[in-house]
């Protein structure tokens, strides 16, 4: 019998490069049968918000984060050559050209490979987030459960 290889992926970066990075080696793990965990904390967690606003009730500072940070996946910038949001339509242009998914895709894939995506909960309440502005299938948990999800890992990456 064989056992199951685990990777856990920490997603801190808020940039769209390394949200992208991290859910590609996420996808290889996968496809690769290892039971893969992506641990997504403050800034990382702009990859599982949900692209349009929702209505819900929150403090003026749990707003005013709310505007700050990119909604969603596909509004995230790159970490180098931002350029004021030019840098991340000209990498999406050439991805489209080289048929490379797109980070949202690459987010749908990896739910339907069973990839278990983690909001971390402390970050949550700290940026004033509500469950109804993170996408569905999300799980939330602290750090004692990620740390228990790397204990077992083969494979553990803080992107």
């Amino acid at each position: 019998m064989t056992e199951t290889k685990k990777t856990t992926i920490v997603l801190f970066s808020g940039d769209y490069d390394k949200a992208m990075a991290a859910y590609i080696i996420a996808n290889g793990a996968a496809a690769y049968d290892h039971e893969v965990t992506i641990f997504h904390t403050f800034w990382g967690l702009n990859a599982l918000r949900k692209d349009e606003p929702i209505a819900v009730q929150k403090s003026f500072l749990e707003k005013l984060f709310g505007k700050m940070m990119p909604r969603g996946a596909n509004k995230m910038g790159l970490s180098r050559m931002n350029f004021a949001g030019m840098g991340p339509q000209m990498i999406k242009h050439i991805m489209k050209k080289h048929n490379a998914m797109p980070l949202p895709d690459l987010i749908e894939l990896a739910k339907e490979q069973g990839v278990k995506l983690v909001a971390c909960q402390m970050t949550v309440d700290l940026l004033g987030l509500k469950p109804e502005e993170i996408m569905d299938g999300v799980d939330y948990a602290g750090v004692a459960a990620y740390l228990g999800d790397a204990a077992e890992g083969n494979v553990n990456l803080f992107i």
